[in-house]
């Protein structure tokens, strides 16, 4: 419980509490964390008993959306590697958990742990050459990688393995021991623990040793070298961590949507998932969440408004968003309940 609580805290330094308050990293009072993690989980439970199929379904792309982002938060918000190509990884760890139950006749949960692992190594890998680039230039190269996947996956010698542009169909498992839960429902709950399993390790990691040697390598790459600390191990390790989220978030949504096709994974999703980083929150751990519900129901909302100019009114929702919460969605809300602890006192 203690963990979930500090998926509430970002590194900012703490502020003060004012006497008898609990002092915590954001400055929010303690018991206010807890509250609004334990309605959180609430409302997560009771949600797939109330609204329908489709919405489910919504919600559960909203989760694997923010392992994704959560993903990309540890490179780039803890670590200060950019990245436009996690949609490679996503790729890579849907085809990896299609390919085994496919072929290998391989149960879905099994396959999880092993397109993280696929993928950890990828990304570990492709982090080596990236270390001689900084900044702009990897994040290009990065892009560079998402562009090239959906043609690599169309590839003749790749088609038995991957079904070429008609791609793959996968099957949804359904609840065992014989659980009054739909499979839709069951994939929710899926989603929901690995999706809080994988938020405890992110701040668990982020508040190690390790995660304070990523901060430092983010704010000063000399410093941190001349402090003793191995910067092209963490940097690619941080890599091959990040690309291991990705997988899993590919794995997940191999299975909700039950098929994987190349162009599923175009840099399209490469620059959602960079959009939603910058909306919920860069370098927040709960953030990611914010950023996956954008994700998923702003362009429904810019196509209701107008199915003509949709792209048009998604831009300008964008905008104003990004106006309206410079420091992301968690800034605001942090600045907001802060101003209101202070009221309160």
């Amino acid at each position: 419980m203690m963990a979930m609580e500090r998926t509430m805290a970002s590194d900012r330094p703490a502020k003060s509490q004012g006497a008898g308050a609990p002092a915590t990293r954001t400055g929010i009072p303690l018991g206010w964390q807890r509250a609004a993690l334990a309605v959180g989980l609430i409302v997560a439970v009771v949600l797939p008993f109330v609204v329908k199929n489709f919405t489910i379904f919504q919600f559960t792309t909203v989760m694997i959306y923010a392992i994704a982002i959560l993903g990309l938060s540890l490179l780039t918000g803890f670590n200060g590697q950019f990245s436009l190509g996690h949609s490679t990884f996503v790729a890579i760890g849907a085809y990896t958990t299609a390919i085994l139950m496919e072929f290998a006749g391989m149960g879905f949960y099994w396959t999880l742990p092993i397109a993280a692992l696929v993928c950890f190594v990828f990304g570990f890998l492709f982090g080596l050459p990236a270390l001689r680039l900084e900044s702009i230039y990897l994040a290009l190269a990065t892009f560079a990688l998402a562009v090239a996947t959906p043609q690599l996956l169309k590839l003749t010698p790749l088609e038995p393995w991957t079904g070429g542009v008609q791609g793959l169909l996968v099957f949804k498992p359904e609840a065992p021991f014989g659980l009054p839960l739909n499979s839709d429902q069951w994939m929710y709950f899926v989603t929901l623990a690995v999706g809080l399993g994988l938020a405890v390790c992110a701040v668990n990691l982020v508040n190690s040793r390790s995660g304070r040697a990523m901060k430092a390598i983010r704010d000063n790459p000399i410093a941190a070298r001349a402090m003793g600390i191995n910067i092209a191990l963490y940097k690619t390790t941080t890599f091959g961590v990040s690309a291991a989220y990705a997988g899993i978030a590919g794995s997940l949504s191999a299975v909700v949507v039950q098929f994987v096709a190349p162009d599923s994974f175009t840099f399209t999703l490469a620059i959602g998932l960079f959009v939603g980083l910058v909306i919920g929150g860069v370098g927040t751990i709960t953030g990611a969440l914010f950023g996956g519900l954008f994700l998923v129901f702003v362009p429904n909302i810019a196509e209701e408004v107008s199915k003509g100019l949709a792209g048009a009114v998604y831009g300008v929702i964008l905008l104003l968003v990004i106006y309206l919460m410079p420091t992301g969605a968690v800034g605001l809300i942090r600045t907001a309940v802060l101003k209101l602890a202070t009221r309160r006192r």
